[in-house]
C-alpha cells in the first residue's frame, strides 16, 4: 500500500474507531467490488468485524479523503510550475487536513482575475507598502508623496492603493483566516429578522422574526428553517462577529492588525491598525461570514439528511402484517373512497370506486360494496391510508366491522407516503396497465401492510417524506445516503428469490437493476428457482455478482435447505460439518435451538472462515430466514376525536409515530395534523437524541399539552411526571345548524343500521 493510503487509512481509523489494517482489508474489498451489505455480514474476518455503520461512514470518508488528496497534488503541482514552491509551502499543503485550508493555502497562487491590488502594483505601488512597513515612525502621507505620478494624482490615490495591497494580502493570509475562522467559530452570533412589511405573509416564519443565537449552537433544523424563510424573501440572516465586545477595537480587527505587526505608537503603525480595521469590516468579514453560513448548511443538512435516513430505515423496517388477504382504501370525499383488495401474495382481486362523503352520501351503499368484498375474498386486514378523509373513511369501517360476522378483518390506518408518486410512475403503469392511477394507490396502501420494506422500495426514497427541509438539503447527497439506507434494509431482512419484484430484487447486494430484471424475466420463463446455484443460468449474472448477491437471497422449499437461510453457499461446507458433529439430518436440525445449543463454535474454525462466521452459522441454524423487523402492532384512535378542535389539554391518546426530528417526534393521533412530541417532552430524564426513545412506526401514549388550532400546532408529552388533574375527555362538538352535517364527516342514516346494510348488500349482490 502506497504511503497516500496508508495516510488515509489512519486517518479513516480515527473516525471510525478501528485500526488502520482493518479500514485497509474495507478499503481493499470495497475498490474490488464488494458491496458494503456483503462486507458487513460474509467478510468479518477480513474487517475484523466492522458494521454496516463503521463501513458506511468509511466509505463515505474515503471519498473525501481522497479528492482531497487529489486537489492536495493539483495545488502543489500548480505552485511549483510557478516557480513559487518552497519547503515551507510544501509542509502547509501536506499539513492541511481538509479542503478548506488547502484553498487558504492556495488563494495567494491562484490564478485570478485583474483586481485593484494588482493595478495597484502595476502601477508602482508596491514599494511604497513596503517602505510604510519598514518606517512606522514616518507618516505613510509623507511617503506617499514620492509615488504621486501620472496614474497616481496624489497622496490620497497612493496610500488607497497601498490599502488594497495590504487588504488583499491580508486576505491570502492563510494563518489570518485560519485565526478569524477559529474566532467566529466560537464567538459569532446567527441573526434573524423579519424583511419589513413581510410580518403577514411570512407568519409561519414568526418564531425567526427577532431571533439570534450563538453560530456554534445553531441547531440542524432551526438553520434551515430560517435559510428557507431568507430564500422566501421573509427574513434576513447575517453573522454578528463580537458584538457584545465593549472595546472599541474588536478582538477580530485585534488579530488582524497583529498579523501587520503593528503594536506601536508611530504614525505609520497607526495607519496600519486603521488599514486592518477597514480590510476587516470590508473584506475579511464579508468573505468569511458567506464562508460560516455555507458550513452552516453543511452541517444543518448533515443533520437532516441523517434524521432521514434514520426514519426511513425505521419505516423500511417495520413491521410486517404478512401474508393475508388484505383490502386497501384509498380515502376521497368528493372524488370518491378507491377499494383494491389483494391475496396474501399481493395479487389484485378486485376494484371498486364508492362515494359514502358528499356529494353523494351513499353511506349504506358503500358499506355494502365493502362487506361483499370482504366476505367474497375473506379479507383479514382494511388498510385505510392516512391522507384527507381517512378518519371519516376509518369512522364508517369501523361502524360495519361492528356489524358483520366474525371472524371480522382488523382495520389500520397506513401511512400514504408516496403513493401517489408510484401511482403515476412508469413501474404501476407496467404493473396495473389497465387500472386507474387512483386505484394503484390503493393497492400500494395494501400492500405496504402486507410488507412495507417489499412496497416502499418502488418509490424513490425521497418521495417517502419521512425527513425535515429535505427539499433544502443538496438533493445527490441526500439520494446517496438514502439509497444506501435502502440498500441495507433490503439486505438485512433478505429476500425471497422466487416472488420479489425487479424493484427489490435491484437492491440486493451486487445486482442492480438490469440484472433484478433478467432474475425476473428468467423466472417467468423458466418457472421457481428450485436452487441458488441455478441463478447463474441468469444471462449476465457472472460468479462474482452471484458471490455478493447470494447470501440475501431466499429459496423455500427448493432442493437445498440451505437456500432458505442467510447462510451463503460458499460456507455450506462449514453448515454440514456443524451437522454432522450433531448427528442428524440437516433439515431436522435447523430451528431446533436445543441441538445446537451445546456445540462449541471453536471446533469449526478453519484456514478460511473464522469464528465470527461460524457463530454467525449457528445463529442461523437455531433460526433460520429469521426477519429481523418487530411484531406487527397498530394504534388504536379514541373515538369521536378526529378533528385538532377536539383537542383539549389532558387528554391522553394513543397514536404512531411518523417522523423524528432532532427536535422531537411526531405523532399521528387521528386529527389530520401530526402532533409533536418535543425532545424534552419524550421521557422523564434528559433526551438527547429522540431516536434513543422513539422511532417512525412505534404505537405510543401520548398526553395533549397545548393546542393551537389557528397554527394547526398539537404539543404532545410522553412523560409520566406531569400534571393528570387536566380532563381527558373531549370537548362537545361545536354547534350545528340546522340541515348541517358536520365538517368532512361521513352522513348519518335513520332507521336499523343492521336492516339496511342487510337491505343494500342484498341489492348489491
Amino acid at each position: 500500500m502506497s504511503e497516500l493510503d496508508t495516510r488515509i487509512a489512519a486517518q479513516i481509523a480515527k473516525e471510525v474507531a478501528a485500526r488502520p489494517d482493518q479500514v485497509r482489508a474495507a478499503v481493499a474489498l470495497l475498490d474490488g467490488g464488494a458491496t458494503v451489505p456483503f462486507i458487513a455480514r460474509y467478510r468479518k474476518e477480513v474487517t475484523g468485524g466492522l458494521d454496516d455503520t463503521q463501513l458506511r461512514l468509511l466509505a463515505e470518508r474515503l471519498i473525501y479523503l481522497r479528492e482531497l488528496e487529489s486537489r492536495r497534488a493539483a495545488i502543489h503541482r500548480s505552485i511549483d510550475e510557478q516557480g513559487k514552491l518552497t519547503d515551507g509551502l510544501t509542509a502547509a499543503i501536506m499539513g492541511a487536513a481538509t479542503k478548506a485550508e488547502l484553498e487558504d493555502i492556495y488563494l495567494p497562487f491562484k490564478p485570478k482575475r485583474r483586481t485593484k491590488a494588482e493595478i495597484a502594483r502595476e502601477r508602482g505601488l508596491g514599494p511604497l507598502v513596503e517602505a510604510i512597513l519598514a518606517n512606522r515612525n514616518a507618516a505613510p502621507e509623507r511617503i506617499a508623496e514620492g509615488y504621486i505620478t501620472a496614474d497616481v494624482p496624489g497622496t490620497k490615490e497612493a496610500l488607497e492603493g497601498a490599502r488594497d495591497i495590504i487588504a488583499e494580502r491580508l486576505s491570502e493570509s492563510a494563518p489570518l483566516l485560519g485565526q478569524l475562522r477559529a474566532h467566529m467559530r466560537d464567538k459569532a452570533m446567527l441573526r434573524a429578522r423579519v424583511v419589513k412589511g413581510k410580518e403577514e405573509a411570512g407568519a409561519k416564519f414568526s418564531d425567526y422574526f427577532d431571533h439570534s443565537e450563538r453560530w456554534a449552537k445553531v441547531a440542524g433544523h432551526r438553520a434551515l428553517a430560517m435559510m428557507r424563510g431568507r430564500d422566501e424573501g421573509f427574513l434576513s440572516l447575517d453573522i454578528e462577529v463580537d458584538g457584545d465586545a465593549p472595546d472599541p477595537i474588536k478582538p477580530a480587527e485585534r488579530l488582524v492588525a497583529a498579523a501587520l505587526e503593528a503594536p506601536g505608537s508611530g504614525a505609520g503603525d497607526k495607519w496600519l491598525r486603521e488599514m486592518a480595521g477597514w480590510a476587516w469590516r470590508t473584506r475579511l468579514r464579508v468573505t468569511l461570514s458567506v464562508d460560516l453560513m455555507v458550513e452552516l448548511r453543511e452541517r444543518a443538512e448533515t443533520e437532516a439528511i441523517n434524521v432521514f435516513a434514520r426514519n426511513l430505515k425505521d419505516l423500511l423496517l417495520a413491521a410486517p402484517a404478512g401474508a393475508r388477504a388484505t383490502m386497501g382504501i384509498d380515502p376521497g370525499i368528493r372524488t370518491g373512497c378507491k377499494l383494491a383488495v389483494i391475496d396474501a401474495t399481493g395479487k389484485v382481486l378486485a376494484t371498486e370506486t364508492i362515494y359514502p362523503f358528499p356529494p353523494r352520501n351513499d353511506v349504506m351503499g358503500a358499506q355494502a360494496a365493502i362487506a361483499v368484498l370482504v366476505q367474497k375474498h375473506g379479507v383479514q386486514l382494511i388498510a385505510i391510508g392516512n391522507g384527507t378523509g381517512s378518519r371519516e373513511t376509518e369512522k364508517l369501517v369501523t361502524d360495519l366491522i361492528d356489524r358483520l360476522p366474525a371472524p371480522k378483518p382488523t382495520k389500520v390506518i397506513v401511512s400514504e407516503a408516496g403513493a401517489s408518486v408510484y401511482s403515476a410512475s412508469e413501474l404501476a403503469a407496467t404493473e396495473f396497465p389497465d387500472l386507474d392511477v387512483s386505484l394503484r394507490g390503493a393497492v400500494s396502501i395494501a400492500r405496504r401492510l402486507q410488507d412495507p420494506l417489499a412496497e416502499l422500495v418502488k418509490i424513490e426514497p425521497r418521495a417517502i417524506g419521512v425527513g425535515q427541509y429535505q427539499h433544502d438539503v443538496d438533493q445527490g447527497r441526500l439520494g446517496r445516503s438514502l439509497d444506501a439506507v435502502v440498500e441495507d434494509a433490503v439486505n438485512a431482512v433478505g429476500v425471497d428469490l422466487n416472488t420479489a419484484s425487479a424493484p427489490l430484487l435491484a437492491r440486493i447486494s451486487g445486482l442492480g437493476p438490469a440484472i433484478a430484471e433478467a432474475i425476473v424475466s428468467h423466472r417467468n420463463a423458466n418457472g421457481p428457482f428450485r436452487s441458488r446455484k441455478a441463478l447463474l443460468d441468469v444471462p449476465r449474472l457472472g460468479q462474482r455478482t452471484f458471490e455478493q448477491s447470494a447470501g440475501f437471497l431466499r429459496i423455500t422449499s427448493g432442493t437445498e435447505p440451505l437456500d432458505a437461510s442467510s447462510v451463503h453457499p460458499e460456507a455450506y461446507g462449514v453448515a454440514r460439518r456443524i451437522v454432522a458433529a450433531c448427528g442428524r439430518d440437516l433439515r431436522s436440525i435447523m430451528g431446533d435451538k436445543s441441538a445446537l445449543s451445546g456445540l462449541d463454535p471453536r471446533r469449526f474454525v478453519d484456514d478460511r472462515f473464522g469464528l465470527p462466521t461460524v457463530r454467525d452459522i449457528l445463529a442461523e441454524l437455531e433460526k433460520p430466514g429469521r426477519d429481523p423487523r418487530p411484531a406487527f402492532k397498530t394504534a388504536t384512535f379514541a373515538e369521536g376525536v378526529d378533528d385538532i378542535k377536539h383537542l383539549v389539554p389532558g387528554m391522553m391518546l394513543e397514536g404512531t409515530v411518523t417522523n423524528v426530528a432532532a427536535f422531537g417526534a411526531f405523532v399521528d393521533i387521528g386529527v389530520h395534523q401530526d402532533g409533536l412530541v418535543h425532545v424534552s417532552q419524550l421521557a422523564d430524564k434528559f433526551v438527547k437524541d429522540p431516536h434513543e426513545v422513539v422511532k417512525a412506526g412505534d404505537v405510543v401514549k401520548v398526553r395533549v399539552v397545548e393546542v393551537d388550532v389557528a397554527r394547526k400546532r398539537i404539543a404532545l408529552s410522553m412523560r409520566k411526571d406531569i400534571d393528570t388533574s387536566a380532563p381527558r375527555e373531549r370537548p362537545r362538538d361545536p354547534p350545528v345548524r340546522a340541515n348541517q352535517r358536520p365538517p368532512q364527516e361521513a352522513p348519518r342514516s335513520t332507521g336499523s343500521l343492521g336492516d339496511r346494510l342487510s337491505e343494500a348488500m342484498r341489492k348489491k349482490t
